[in-house]
């Protein structure tokens, strides 16, 4: 039963059914017109039943034509027979049933198809926010974090060798195709277990509704994965709906560069959000990025000349994020930030525990407050919170600052499992993104942890070549350089940062990092002076 109903489903994505049911009615249109034309023109009677004959022979070429091709105003496009899609076509003879429900999926970065080739961003955005919203509300499933599924980016690889390699039951891919003020959306859901094709479906609508689209995307592939939705979860992610495609485009572009957290990228993402908020004053979600951008621009360079106007802005956006939408998770979140940049820190961790009371996967909110623990000296809070932001999505952030901590607990055995895994997600990520200078420091100084020198130096020395002129950069490498027992440098770096703008007392107070410099008088000459 079950194949049938995928076979039929690929009958319908590929317009076989529409094709069959077009050819029926120009076909029984020609009948009739050759039924009230032949006697009167006095043509012989054998005539129309050669018209009929060839309308029936010409149904099944019809069929084969409309799955082999896909009929669009444009023109015909060729549909490539994938292995997924073979497998359908075969039926198979076993039921799927017995392979047991999909208990994890993984979200691949969708095909730019756009005719100028130039909407990555805007095709990595949608795959991204179908990744989110499937963590968010399929609170059962496994959904490997955006920096290992997107690893395969550009990459001819096998679905069911991606599989494997992530360690998911199914994977969903697809492709964007947009032109002016219309959207072709393409997605398919794989099962990796045996190459089935679960579901697949195109959309093809204006941009305007693309929000409504991505609901529906998600809530097609949650039914045919039997997955029930919450009503309240649904109203979480339709919250962040902005009115205007433009200002969520842009949103889209600031959240790249947010992701390198670098004094440049984080500038660029302030003026994306920025241009976000002015086309959609109401877009709380822009607003709640603008505010932790502004704030993880305070934390990470908070002697930087641009730092009250970033504490300002971050006061303000974040405010206006809660103001637009109370229940967002992501507004509580960067409220949170805000104020522990402000340092009214009571009102902080109130906001802190409230976005994860809304969304207890909210990766950002485990993540801030992680820092904010951090640096408060609260280590052992840090240690759990940034570990569950690492077991919500596992990248090279959360893993590293959750390994940091445990480091600072003396708890060295457990931190080499983050440390490592951290290596590993600033690996993918770099594929990505090679220019990331920061995700190089990290790696650096995760690999000079577990012993691997040599790895570490070469990170180390890619990082100053990316960008020399970096504070944040400056303080990672002398992390490094400490762990390495290089005292010398890592005072030099240290204090080339410190004099920058770089680092809060609190954070080089308890950074197990530079534990080697703690007796050092230089040491203790930076941390008056900060």
């Amino acid at each position: 039963m079950a194949s049938v109903k995928q076979f039929f489903s690929e009958l319908r994505r590929r317009r076989v059914i529409r094709a069959a049911g077009m050819y029926v009615l120009v076909a029984w249109m020609v009948i009739q017109v050759g039924e009230a034309t032949f006697e009167s023109m006095a043509l012989p009677d054998w005539g129309l039943q050669l018209v009929i004959v060839l309308s029936a022979l010409g149904f099944p070429i019809v069929l084969v034509l409309a799955w082999a091709y896909d009929l669009e105003p444009g023109g015909e496009k060729k549909i490539v027979r994938t292995e997924a899609e073979d497998v359908v076509a075969r039926a198979p003879d076993s039921p799927r049933e017995e392979m047991g429900p999909i208990g994890s999926i993984a979200v691949l970065p969708f095909a730019d198809m756009s005719p100028e080739g130039d909407q990555e961003y805007f095709a990595d955005g949608i795959a991204e926010e179908l990744l989110n919203t499937l963590t968010s509300c399929c609170t059962h499933l496994r959904v490997p974090a955006r920096t290992s599924s997107f690893a395969f980016k550009g990459k001819d690889v096998d679905a069911r060798e991606i599989g494997a390699r992530l360690g998911v039951d199914a994977l969903i891919e697809g492709s964007v195709r947009k032109s002016g003020d219309r959207v072709r959306i393409t997605v398919q859901l794989i099962d990796v277990r045996d190459g089935y094709h679960l579901w697949a479906q195109t959309f093809d609508r204006d941009l305007v509704d693309l929000f409504a689209v991505q609901d529906e995307i998600a809530q097609c592939v949650a039914d045919s994965l039997d997955v029930s939705v919450p009503e309240d979860d649904k109203k979480v992610v339709a919250g962040s709906t902005p009115a205007d495609v433009q200002a969520y485009e842009y949103y889209l572009r600031g959240k790249q560069y947010f992701r390198h957290s670098l004094k440049k990228s984080l500038g660029y993402a302030q003026e994306m959000f920025r241009r976000s908020v002015e086309i959609d004053p109401e877009y709380a979600l822009a607003w709640a990025a603008l505010a932790a951008t502004s704030a993880q621009s305070v934390q990470l360079y908070p002697g930087d000349p641009s730092s009250t106007a970033n504490i300002e802005e971050a006061d303000r956006a974040s405010a206006r994020a809660l103001e637009l939408d109370p229940a967002l998770a992501d507004a509580h979140a960067a409220r949170g930030f805000a104020l522990f940049q402000i340092r009214r820190f009571d009102e902080a961790e109130a906001e802190f525990q409230t976005a994860i009371e809304l969304d207890p996967k909210q990766l950002s909110a485990h993540f801030f407050y992680g820092r904010f623990c951090f640096q408060e000296g609260r280590i052992e809070e840090a240690a759990r919170l940034f570990a569950t932001a690492a077991d919500i999505r596992s990248d090279h952030e959360s893993e590293f600052f959750a390994a940091q901590s445990l480091e600072a607990l003396g708890r060295s055995e457990e931190a080499r499992v983050h440390y490592a895994a951290g290596i590993e997600a600033a690996a993918q990520h770099m594929e990505l993104n090679p220019d990331d200078s920061r995700a190089a420091t990290l790696r650096a100084v995760a690999c000079g942890r577990l012993g691997n020198t040599k790895e570490g130096f070469k990170w180390a020395e890619r990082a100053l070549a990316i960008d020399p002129s970096d504070s944040g950069v400056k303080y990672n490498l002398a992390c490094f350089y400490a762990v390495e027992g290089e005292s010398d440098r890592a005072i030099e770096l240290l204090t080339q940062a410190v004099d920058a703008g770089m680092g809060q007392r609190g954070w080089l107070e308890n950074d197990p990092d530079l534990d080697s410099l703690r007796e050092d008088p230089r040491f203790i000459d930076l941390l008056e002076r900060i």
